[in-house]
């Protein structure tokens, strides 16, 4: 694969930025999965295309919007009634779903070259993530794994908790640079550090 130039590349200065003297409450780092699926099952299908999911990935999904699973490598959840996310830190995910997914179940659409993810961690990043999105980013309402799709102002993002205090962000890849300068200036006043 050819390896593609960042969004973010001009914009990630990294260090400690904002209101750290009394500490880091957030870090913010762009991961970059080379994989990045959606995965849409025909009414009907969606059980098959779930057990297809934990063929390919080894992940348990459990049913419904929402619901979701992460080994910090792979990650899925499910955004929509019988619509996935499915991420790999490898390359080649796609092809691996070509027998499991057929046209009678659903769909696979590779997103890779479309999406940047956005990881934010830390004691505040609930907190920060409520500035933008009207979501109850608890630890009950939100477990580990789990995800949501959502938006802020015009900038879709699909966003999945990957342990206790931290979550990946997808974002079109064309607004990742502005919802990136959003992210960093919404971090500024708990202390933030760029990875």
């Amino acid at each position: 694969m050819v390896e593609r130039q960042s969004p973010l590349e001009l914009e990630l200065r990294t260090g400690s930025h904002g209101d750290f003297e009394h500490g880091i409450d957030v870090i913010l780092s762009e991961t970059r999965p080379r994989s990045i699926l959606q995965l849409a099952a025909w009414p009907g299908q969606e059980k098959k295309l779930i057990s297809g999911i934990r063929t390919v990935t080894g992940l348990a999904l459990p049913d419904g919007a929402g619901a979701g699973s992460t080994d910090g490598v792979r990650s899925v959840f499910g955004f929509a009634p019988g619509k996935f996310t499915v991420v790999d830190e490898a390359e080649g995910l796609a092809p691996a779903f070509a027998n499991i997914v057929t046209p009678a179940i659903g769909t696979v659409t590779d997103l890779s070259h479309g999406r940047t993810a956005i990881r934010i961690a830390g004691p505040k990043a609930e907190w920060v993530l409520a500035k933008f999105f009207a979501i109850d980013f608890a630890l009950p309402a939100f477990p580990v794994g789990a995800g949501r799709s959502t938006m802020h102002h015009d900038v879709f993002a699909q966003i999945q908790r990957t342990g206790a205090d931290q979550f990946d962000i997808y974002v079109f890849r064309s607004f990742a640079r502005s919802f990136w300068k959003a992210l960093c200036h919404a971090s500024e006043e708990v202390g933030y550090e760029v990875q």
